[in-house]
């Protein structure tokens, strides 16, 4: 019973429930986490490229808009056979959108797809040249492309640092701890406030491929984890057990001055 009331009594802190006057202390706390993440996917990790198989700037974007709810084999897949066909923006554009769903059929939800690529496609040649923009604000414009599009893109072909959400870094940086949001881009501005910079690019590609080998979303495997003692479930847990051996103790010096009387 007294072990229930003390479980019942235990709220964990999040990321809005610092205590007065200690964010500064909670993000620097935050920001170490992070870095000891960073190092340790980067041991496991050390040369990370996108699975997506590409020969120009335009083959990525439409590929990265492909791979939504997608496997990077599918895709590839798919594409090999797409820009085969279909080379250029113009080609795109241009080809009956019935032929285009035929050749992606294979990705899923392939109408949305196929509108979506013609229509960027259709994008790019009449406002900027048939090249694909190297800023965020023009690349989240084109149709199907949200941020997480636009930054895979940015990170890859032109080098810009950003971090990549996709289903598998939103779920990680959840259980590892990293933020308590679930919206992808509350996720991702969370993340940029932690990860250093440099690493923004590398940080992404390293979880995506930690959660599919390691830490899958239906079994995650944790007796194996590098990861473990980082883990944010792990640490509740630990906290927990701490914080209840403090209510123990203080509870014992409590009666200490009714024994004594």
């Amino acid at each position: 019973m007294a072990y229930e009331r003390v479980k019942k009594s235990y709220q964990p802190r999040t990321n809005n429930q610092h205590p007065k006057g200690a964010n500064g202390t909670f993000l620097t706390e935050t920001m170490a986490h992070a870095e000891k993440i960073c190092r340790i996917l980067k041991t496991i990790y050390p040369d990370v490229k996108t699975g997506l198989h590409y020969k120009n700037t335009f083959e990525l974007l439409i590929a990265t808009i492909l791979s939504a709810q997608c496997t990077d084999a599918q895709v590839n897949s798919a594409t090999k056979n797409l820009f085969k066909k279909l080379p250029t923006p113009h080609d795109l554009a241009g080809a009956p959108i019935e032929i285009i769903e035929e050749l992606i059929r294979s990705t899923g939800f392939f109408h949305n797809k196929a509108r979506n690529i013609k229509n960027s496609s259709k994008s790019l040649v009449e406002k900027y040249k048939s090249m694909v923009p190297d800023k965020l604000d023009e690349l989240i414009k084109l149709p199907g492309v949200g941020r997480k599009t636009a930054n895979v893109v940015l990170g890859v072909a032109f080098g810009v640092p950003g971090i990549v959400v996709d289903t598998h870094v939103s779920r990680l940086s959840r259980r590892l701890g990293l933020t308590e949001n679930k919206d992808p881009v509350k996720i991702e501005f969370d993340l940029m406030k932690v990860i250093p910079k440099k690493e923004w690019n590398n940080f992404s590609l390293q979880l995506i491929n930690f959660g599919r080998a390691v830490c899958k979303a239906r079994k995650p495997d944790c007796a194996s984890c590098p990861l473990y003692t980082e883990c944010g479930k792990e640490r509740g847990r630990n906290n927990f057990h701490n914080y209840a051996s403090q209510l123990q103790v203080e509870f014992v010096r409590s009666q200490i001055p009714k024994i004594l009387k």
